[in-house]
């Protein structure tokens, strides 16, 4: 649970640095044509989703190892 809770922490800190520098660009470079706001709202409820998926997959296969390891 630990290492999954650490993973966890890593791929939120790297998707908050990569918010940040993303934000940073766009002030400095207003023109740079980007993308829609929904096309970004689409990526970040997409990412969520994988990111709860593989959570709640980790967290299930720590519960039930013993009882997976005979199959």
């Amino acid at each position: 649970m630990k290492h999954t809770a650490a993973r966890t922490y890593r791929a939120v800190q790297w998707v908050t640095t990569r918010l940040q520098e993303g934000l940073q660009e766009a002030k400095s470079r207003p023109d740079r044509g980007d993308i829609s706001t929904t096309t970004v709202i689409i990526w970040v409820a997409a990412v969520t989703g994988a990111v709860v998926i593989a959570g709640t997959i980790a967290i299930v296969i720590a519960k039930y190892n013993g009882q997976l390891s005979g199959l």
